[in-house]
């Protein structure tokens, strides 16, 4: 994927020209120096110092060490996800050398989470200063003590290599502040090192590392945010695939394919210059399936925000799980995708034999009906209409499921459509009937299934008017799970509180 305008982006490996007309860049003079001092770089490195260094004419400030007036950088925050190997050091070696020699950055700060990565950084982007003499001759010293390694300018520039600790790089002012090794990037140690920047008028913070998990709180963070596209100081990269889950189907074809060359490609952006077809191939037999995904492929199992459950506790949620609930008699189907399409989901809600609202994902062939894509959506709740006879689908037309409305209505379903404000209600039906009010009984329950469950942890809400809904940008995970129970949950009760419902005629 390849979003073609300045701001935050997830870049997945597809490279060009995207700087804004108005804007300028001064990655061309970094390539050009690195290149003098022996450092000649891949193209999409290039491309990331092109990128990240898009200036602001319109805004500047005096420097007093290149003794010039310069432009603020459009990126404060800059973003680097790639695999190990890939060359992500020679990135950083080239930013390094261009604070000291191009930018007149007066402190640069280069962390890693281990002394020996820490020290190895050190290690590489002095041998390039020492084997270029217009470089070597403007060095006044070099400390190479345990910890406090360095090079420092005749001008009184610096740049300090660090072992990220709890309070290191308190007492600093930086210009550039690095942070490699982002995955393993803790809250304590960017509250240590942040403030650093704050007095500083043109400051840029790199953060770099490979796919993260569950701990990679900071970096999945700032993953997220460039996700949601609303922060125009944030430049993000990243390389990886868009692979397969446990809701895929086995002959999935909309998803990349974890062992070929083109997804070794789509996640490597230095294939064939580092890292060959043969290695990754070696690689893939040898490292569990998970490892391999995250370390190569780029497949992160990333944090959810803020541990997620925003809106339902986890605690209610998980006790509203009943393994022996079933639906008993007639039900309710909601159908929901999401705003690319990239999943859709189809849910039931019905009532079970202690008269409890039951929701459940349905299922076909012992797999869940939330898959990729929406072409199987029309088909697969056709079947269901034939053959167990639902009252109702519901579906929000102002959604891109409404475009199934047509063919479905053709074919004899019978179609529920919310609107705004009844979807919103339903929205706040669905929390009370988990979270009730204060001396009311819960009223849901569910069987424990791992995509509902998914979407329920990682939802927000967007506000309409004086109510709230599912947010689908605002959340952190696909929702069309939890938005497909809802609207059958909302369909369930619009049918059975009818005077002339099935509910109180059928069988209570």
């Amino acid at each position: 994927m390849h979003l073609p305008s300045w701001g935050p982006r997830l870049d997945l490996g597809v490279k060009g020209d995207v700087i804004p007309p108005e804007l300028g860049s001064l990655g061309r003079e970094i390539v050009d120096l690195a290149e003098l001092a022996g450092l000649t770089l891949d193209p999409w490195q290039a491309w990331i110092m092109e990128q990240a260094h898009v200036v602001r004419p319109d805004m500047t400030y005096w420097n007093d060490y290149s003794w010039r007036r310069e432009c603020l950088w459009a990126a404060k925050e800059v973003g680097v996800m790639v695999s190990r190997q890939n060359g992500k050091g020679s990135i950083l070696e080239a930013r390094e050398l261009a604070g000291l020699f191009l930018f007149g950055e007066r402190l640069i700060i280069h962390s890693a989470h281990q002394f020996d990565t820490s020290k190895e950084a050190f290690e590489r982007i002095l041998t390039l200063i020492e084997g270029t003499p217009d470089l070597e001759a403007e060095v006044k010293r070099v400390s190479r003590s345990h910890g406090e390694e360095g090079v420092e300018l005749k001008n009184g520039q610096r740049l300090r290599f660090r072992t990220r600790t709890k309070g290191g790089g308190r007492g600093f002012t930086a210009d550039c502040l690095i942070l490699d090794e982002a995955m393993y990037l803790g809250a304590a140690q960017i509250s240590a090192l942040m403030p650093t920047l704050s007095a500083r008028p043109n400051p840029q913070i790199w953060v770099t590392g490979s796919a993260g998990d569950k701990e990679s709180t900071h970096f999945g963070r700032m993953r997220s945010r460039a996700m949601k596209g609303d922060d125009p100081r944030l430049f993000w990269a990243e390389w990886s695939i868009d692979g397969c889950n446990e809701f895929c189907h086995p002959d999935c074809e909309d998803h990349d394919a974890e062992a070929s060359p083109e997804s070794y490609a789509k996640a490597n952006p230095g294939l064939g210059i580092r890292i060959s077809v043969e290695h990754v191939e070696s690689e893939r037999r040898s490292m569990d399936p998970d490892s391999f995904r995250q370390e190569r492929l780029g497949v992160g199992d990333w944090p959810v925000e803020g541990d997620g459950w925003l809106v339902i506790p986890r605690d209610k949620w998980m006790a509203r799980i009943d393994h022996t609930s079933d639906i008993k008699g007639k039900f309710v189907l909601g159908v929901d995708t999401g705003i690319d399409g990239d999943y859709s989901a189809i849910s039931a809600c019905g009532e079970n034999e202690r008269g409890q609202s039951h929701v459940e994902i349905t299922s076909a062939d012992e797999m869940y009906h939330v898959r990729p894509g929406i072409q199987w959506v029309v088909e697969e709740v056709l079947r269901i209409w034939k053959a167990q006879k639902p009252l109702a689908v519901v579906i929000d037309k102002t959604s891109l499921a409404g475009s199934f409305i047509p063919e479905l209505e053709a074919a004899g379903v019978k179609i529920l459509t919310p609107n705004t404000r009844e979807y919103a209600q339903g929205c706040g039906e669905f929390k009370n009937a988990v979270v009730p009010r204060k001396g009311e009984e819960p009223q849901l329950v569910h069987i424990d299934q791992p995509p509902l469950n998914a979407a329920v942890s990682g939802a927000d809400v967007r506000q309409t008017s004086d109510l709230w809904a599912w947010g689908r940008r605002a959340s952190s995970v696909n929702i069309a799970p939890l938005a497909a129970s809802t609207l059958a949950y909302w369909g369930w009760k619009q049918m059975s509180t009818k005077k002339t419902g099935f509910a109180m005629v059928a069988y209570r």
